[in-house]
C-alpha cells in the first residue's frame, strides 16, 4: 500500500509538471481588470455559452460520479485494508479522467465555475472541511492540546460517517472553480487540490487513516494559505495565513502524531520565538495571528451545535465511534 501511495503522489508531481509543460492557458487581455477584495481575475471577460456550458457539465459529471462510487464502496461495507478495493481504482481513474478533461477544457474554453460562482464560495468550502475535520479527529487526538470535548463527539460520529460526500464536494466544486494556470499560487493550489483527490480516491484503505498523512494534508494549507496572501495582497497579511494555520498545528493537530510531551512543548517555544521574530517590527499586530485559529475552532463548536440540533430533530444521534 505504500508503494502504491508513493506511485499517487509522484502522480500528482507529474500532472502539475505537464500542466507547466502544457502552458501558457492564457494572455492579460482576456481579462477584465483587477477590482480588488472579493473580485477574481482569472475569468474572461467576454464568456459565451460553450465557456459556461463546457465548465459545469464536465463538473457535474466528475462530482455525480465521486458521489456515485463513494455511496456503492459504503453499500458493499468495505473493511479498512492495506490493498485497494476495486472502487478505490475506480476513483482513482474516474479524478484522473476528469482531471485531463479539465486541462483540455481549460485549453479549449478556458472558463471555469468562477465565472458564474463568488470567490468565497470556493474559500469557505473549503474552511469548513479544515473545520469539520477538527469535529471528526477531536475523539482522537482532542481539540486543545490534546485535550478532547465531549460536546463534539456525536456530531464527530456522524461526520465520520458521512464526511466524504462534502469533503469531495468541496474539493471537486475548488478544483473546476478554477481555470487551470502554471503561475505559481495556481500550481500550488492544483497541486494541493490533486492530493486532496488522490485521498479522497483511497476510502476504506488504511492510508485514507494514517495519521501522518491526513495532518500532512491539513498543515499543506500553511503553504499555500500564506503563499496566495502573500502573492495577492502584496505581503501586507501573508504572516497572519502563516503563523494562524500553523497556530492550529501547535494547538491540536500536532497532538495526534505521537510526539512526546517535550517535543510538543518544544514545538510551542519555537512557534512563539518565530512569531516573535516575525512581529519585531510590529509586535502590537502580533495577536492577528489569533484570528484564523479563533474562527475556525468558534465554526466547529457553532457547527457541532447545528449537526446536534439536526440530529436530535430527525431522531438520529450517533454514538461515539474511535
Amino acid at each position: 500500500m505504500a508503494y502504491t501511495h508513493s506511485l499517487g503522489i509522484l502522480a500528482c508531481l507529474l500532472i502539475t509538471a505537464l500542466i507547466v509543460a502544457l502552458g501558457p492557458y492564457s494572455s492579460a487581455d482576456m481579462f477584465l481588470p483587477d477590482r480588488g477584495n472579493f473580485w477574481y481575475y482569472w475569468k474572461l471577460a467576454e464568456p459565451t455559452f460553450w465557456t459556461h456550458f463546457s465548465a459545469w457539465t464536465l463538473y457535474g459529471l466528475h462530482q455525480l460520479s465521486i458521489w456515485g462510487l463513494i455511496a456503492w464502496a459504503q453499500r458493499q461495507r468495505h473493511r479498512y485494508t492495506r490493498a485497494l478495493h476495486p472502487v478505490n481504482l475506480a476513483a482513482l481513474g474516474c479524478n484522473l479522467l476528469f482531471v485531463c478533461l479539465h486541462i483540455v477544457q481549460t485549453k479549449l474554453f478556458y472558463d471555469g465555475l468562477a465565472q458564474d460562482t463568488p470567490v468565497v464560495s470556493s474559500q469557505l468550502s473549503v474552511v469548513f472541511m479544515l473545520v469539520f475535520i477538527l469535529i471528526m479527529e477531536n475523539t482522537r487526538r482532542g481539540i486543545f492540546f490534546g485535550r478532547k470535548v465531549a460536546f463534539l463527539d456525536r456530531p464527530g460520529g456522524f461526520l465520520r460517517r458521512y464526511h466524504g460526500y462534502y469533503f469531495s464536494w468541496a474539493i471537486i466544486y475548488t478544483f473546476w472553480f478554477h481555470p487551470i494556470e502554471d503561475n505559481l499560487g495556481h500550481l500550488l493550489g492544483i497541486f494541493y487540490t490533486l492530493l486532496l483527490l488522490l485521498q479522497g480516491s483511497l476510502f476504506f484503505t488504511s492510508y485514507h487513516r494514517n495519521r501522518y498523512w491526513t495532518v500532512l494534508l491539513e498543515v499543506f494549507v500553511v503553504i499555500h494559505g500564506a503563499m496566495i496572501a502573500y502573492l495577492t495582497q502584496a505581503g501586507g497579511h501573508w504572516m497572519m495565513f502563516l503563523f494562524g494555520f500553523l497556530g492550529l498545528f501547535v494547538i491540536t493537530q500536532m497532538h495526534g502524531i505521537g510526539l512526546t510531551y517535550r517535543a510538543r512543548w518544544g514545538v510551542v517555544v519555537l512557534y512563539t520565538l518565530a512569531v516573535l521574530v516575525g512581529y519585531s517590527d510590529r509586535i502590537t499586530q502580533a495577536l492577528e495571528v489569533f484570528k484564523i485559529p479563533l474562527i475556525e475552532y468558534g465554526l466547529a463548536f457553532l457547527c457541532a451545535a447545528v449537526l446536534w440540533t439536526m440530529l436530535l430533530a430527525i431522531g438520529r444521534l450517533p454514538g461515539r465511534r474511535t
